[in-house]
């Protein structure tokens, strides 16, 4: 169902209990993220912050559970939407060949017609409250981890137009507050505003530019949707919501937005202008991403609806809010990559640990040899899967889910020489461990049941088998392995490292094969000492971050210059002096130890239930120096 407004959907949550009120005082500076990360880690429920130094309260954490991502989008289960455009897509595309057959096309027609955005006359209720003058510092903005370059909004739904044809584009990038009437605007030079900003850079013009918090919950998801070029937003949450949206134009420029929204933020960028010097934030890939130039945005009117609340999210080591956004996205474009990129896509899961774009996950109805290959290709060039790294591709029926099974089809199926797939090409911005920013290189993992010509030739194998106690003895560098996959008849071994001279994980890769310390194990991962490697989930999240695959994955060879059927992984970390790495390397996120220790010591009287310790804890060995970046950039670094 629509929602009317923010509050609407907090007492419905409430109503079901799915919401906790904190009535005690508790900063946004540090203290609200604190207790927002152990909560998400522990599926908590969601939270409203009454009390935090502003006369608006903060919700946070809205999205954060199976059962209110369904609330919030207005939906069953996540595949109801997908089966919807289905049966929408088979009945306006089939034949028809009769008068009848076109009649039945109206209710569907209509069905899209009604969820067009609509804009209204006069004032929204986001517009009851004029703030003179405008001032950030008026709202509860977040300043989420220790060495974040200030407050952040997190949930902003920017909303932008194109100076040429007058198309929308709603998009969700933070922004840091600098001032009462200045934020930077960190749009990526991927998303749909920058293109715009480019435009009216060429033309130029100043860019104006508005930003909505809260109303109907599903705003917020349409804006971090990755819909075609062109598709309206408001179109596609008119769909979700089953109700079109009501669209009121601002007072200070011609961007339109939702009626029922929170608050409006209005403004303009001037593409002529100095960039602004911004970051670093704790962000989704549970690393830091550092300071870079980004457009400042000029805030000329703040409005808000009288009952206002402040939306928030915080991102940082998986999993976070952003996963059930991310599980949401998997579900509901899955159809429409079935319908429109590769028809024999089975099923789709992008696990939390890959942080939407490192890992993914496919399975597909094959009917011929190369067809794994041709689907990854397909995938990396369909939209933001371009910023896809590591791909398996598997059987249809296979259950992504279950990452034992999936270990140990990959164990059976993926010659870890033949069934490797490389190639190079954009990456996500955040991505740290690229050779260059933006750009980097991709891997895909054949795992499907092999057919015709593309079997390998046969190579010996039997069960593999790691002799660890001699492994560790005649390699010093080694700290630690994990045999568990083995014992479990699955080819994979996992090392931790202590790296300290350069290309040290390579040296000790042939030493390993030399020395005949193993046996038909398919795959080994490097990664370093400080990892836990027992805990698979944080291994997997550690490994993906630091890999650019082509770098990073490698063989050794024999006199005769043929590749050993072994893949090695290289998941450290990277830095100037061990592996010619010239960029900064960012620290992972963790929160410091004077806020873990006040909500500590006031957790009972919160009202927050059971204590629940902090997630910090068990990450503060991952981090090196107490700063933003763990390692500087060597000479010359590059971008």
């Amino acid at each position: 169902m629509p929602y009317r407004s923010l509050q609407h959907f907090i007492q419905l949550l409430e109503s079901r209990g799915e919401l906790i009120r904190v009535k005690e005082f508790v900063s946004p500076r540090l203290e609200i993220t604190e207790i927002a990360d152990r909560f998400v880690k522990h599926k908590g429920k969601a939270l409203l912050f009454e009390n935090n130094g502003t006369r608006f309260p903060l919700l946070i954490l809205a999205f954060a559970g199976d059962a209110r991502i369904n609330l919030a989008l207005s939906l069953n289960d996540l595949d109801e939407a997908g089966r919807t455009i289905e049966g929408m897509v088979k009945s306006l595309m089939g034949p028809k060949d009769h008068f009848l057959d076109k009649l039945r096309l109206l209710p569907a027609l209509q069905d899209v017609a009604s969820w067009l955005p609509r804009t209204i006359s006069g004032r929204g209720s986001c517009q009851e409250v004029v703030m003179d003058p405008p001032d950030l510092g008026l709202l509860p903005v977040l300043t989420c981890w220790p060495h974040d370059g200030g407050p952040f909004i997190t949930l902003p739904c920017v909303h932008t137009r194109n100076p040429e044809n007058k198309t929308r584009n709603l998009g969700m990038y933070r922004m840091q507050v600098f001032g009462p009437a200045l934020t930077g605007m960190h749009w990526h030079m991927h998303k749909g505003s920058a293109y715009h900003y480019e435009l009216y850079k060429k033309a130029g013009q100043r860019m104006p530019v508005s930003v909505s918090l809260g109303g109907d919950p599903v705003y917020t998801y349409a804006a971090t949707a990755p819909l075609p070029e062109n598709l309206d937003e408001y179109l596609f949450a008119g769909f979700l919501r089953k109700k079109k949206v009501e669209l009121v134009k601002c007072l200070t420029n011609d961007i339109e937005v939702p009626a029922d929204a929170d608050f409006i933020i209005e403004g303009y960028v001037d593409p002529l202008e100095e960039l602004i010097n911004e970051g670093p934030f704790g962000d989704h890939t549970g690393f830091y991403s550092l300071e870079g130039m980004f457009p400042r945005f000029h805030v000329t009117c703040i409005t808000h609806r009288k009952d206002a609340v402040y939306p928030s999210t915080i991102v940082g080591i998986p999993p976070q809010e952003d996963a059930w956004i991310g599980k949401a996205t998997e579900r509901l474009f899955l159809t429409p990559i079935k319908l429109s990129v590769v028809p024999e896509l089975d099923d789709m899961h992008m696990p939390p640990e890959g942080v939407f774009h490192n890992i993914v996950l496919a399975s597909i109805h094959k009917h011929y040899p190369g067809q794994a290959i041709k689907v990854m290709s397909s995938l990396w060039g369909a939209g933001q899967m371009m910023f896809n790294k590591i791909m398996g591709v598997f059987d249809a029926g296979t259950v992504l889910t279950d990452y034992m099974q999936l270990a140990r089809i990959i164990s059976k199926n993926t010659h870890p020489v033949e069934d490797i797939h490389f190639i190079q090409g954009p990456v996500d911005i955040l991505d740290h461990s690229s050779r260059r920013y933006g750009f980097g290189s991709k891997v895909g993992l054949d795992a499907t049941s092999k057919t015709g010509g593309e079997k390998p030739d046969p190579i010996e194998r039997g069960s593999p088998y790691v002799d660890e106690k001699r492994l560790m003895t005649a390699i010093p560098a080694l700290t630690s392995a994990n045999t568990e996959l083995i014992k479990e008849g699955i080819s994979a071994l996992i090392l931790g490292v202590n790296k300290t001279k350069p290309a040290e994980v390579r040296q000790i890769a042939r030493q390993i094969n030399d020395a005949g310390l193993i046996k038909d194990v398919n795959f080994i991962i490097f990664t370093d000492a400080q990892t836990d490697i027992q805990n698979l989930s944080t291994m997997s999240w550690i490994v993906a971050n630091n890999l650019d695959p082509m770098r990073d994955c490698f063989y050794t060879e024999d006199t005769g210059g043929n590749k050993f059927p072994v893949l090695f992984i290289d998941g450290t970390m990277k830095s100037y002096e061990t592996d010619g790495f010239k960029r900064d390397w960012p620290n992972v996120i963790v929160m410091d130890d004077k806020t873990i220790e006040s909500i500590d010591s006031r957790w009972n009287s919160m009202g927050l239930g059971s204590f629940i310790p902090s997630p910090s804890r068990q990450f503060k060995s991952l981090t090196i120096g107490d700063l933003a970046v763990a390692r500087a950039g060597g000479p010359d670094k590059q971008n």
